[in-house]
């Protein structure tokens, strides 16, 4: 018929739309589900609510401390499968200002300009919606969002799913969101000991995103500088009915945060090695 898009255009447009349902509320709210139990719980120093208690009430306090930030992210995504291979990468200075204001400037971009103009771009203006005080509370981890389990301890020496690693071991957490929806998550959440601050992140949609995805996945990685935690790597990988993968990575360095304890002048920039 007249006017309608052509048959690979209506795909990659519906590619480039489930890929933005899939990797727009990748955070650090994102949510668990159960696995089985390890022994290893019998010797964790606290209980479930108690590191739940814990976690809540400091990232509250990180919330609150936090004025000011600045980072470099690069994203790449690479789709293989029908009906043809994408790629593209663009490279963001990214800015935050307390209680919730994000701003992002483009440095460069390359590749796929569908990828760059419907997902990437796409991403930046849903996290900003994202970060508005509504949508943040309908995501926080905390108990009115989901439900937590403990189901590992990982005691110091461990090597530590953290870059910087941890010096006070891990509490492996399963959270099930209490209402499905596609912007919540279930999945494994490591929360350091001695900063009850989430360090690694392994997830999928509570809810199928699209029809045209039949299994996806979130790994997220944090690090620490100075007292906050930060995302320091993002893997989404999604499998599509149609055949193929869409595999989309951020990764995030060159940081400079402004705390309220020191807020007259932003911390020299910490570069992060995401490899």
């Amino acid at each position: 018929m007249p006017g309608l898009p052509s048959i690979k255009n209506r795909l990659h447009t519906a590619a480039a739309f489930f890929l933005l349902l899939i990797f727009a509320q990748s955070t650090p709210a994102l949510a668990a589900a159960v696995d089985s139990l390890s022994p290893s719980i019998t010797t964790a120093p606290l209980s479930v609510d108690q590191v739940v208690d814990n976690l809540i009430r400091r990232n509250e306090e990180r919330a609150q401390a936090l004025l000011h930030s600045e980072s470099t992210r690069v994203y790449h995504l690479a789709y293989r499968g029908f009906p043809g291979d994408r790629d593209a990468e663009m490279t963001v200075e990214a800015t935050y200002d307390s209680p919730s204001t994000k701003n992002f400037k483009v440095v460069s971009q390359n590749g796929s300009k569908l990828v760059i103009d419907r997902v990437f771009k796409r991403l930046l203006e849903s996290e900003k919606e994202a970060a508005e005080p509504e949508m943040r509370a309908r995501t926080l981890l905390n108990r009115d969002n989901y439900d937590f389990a403990l189901v590992g301890f990982e005691p110091p020496g461990v090597d530590s799913p953290a870059k910087d690693g941890s010096k006070a071991g891990q509490y492996i957490l399963a959270v099930s969101p209490k209402i499905r929806s596609k912007y919540v998550y279930r999945g494994k959440v490591w929360v350091d000991a001695a900063d009850f601050a989430v360090t690694k992140i392994d997830a999928e949609p509570a809810q199928n995103p699209s029809f045209w995805t039949k299994k996806n996945e979130v790994h997220q990685e944090y690090l620490k500088l100075q007292n906050f935690w930060l995302p320091l790597r993002n893997q989404s990988i999604s499998d599509i009915r149609l055949g193929g993968r869409a595999t989309l990575t951020i990764d995030y360095s060159n940081y400079r945060v402004t705390d309220a304890k020191s807020s007259q002048k932003p911390t020299s920039p910490s570069t992060v090695d995401a490899h």
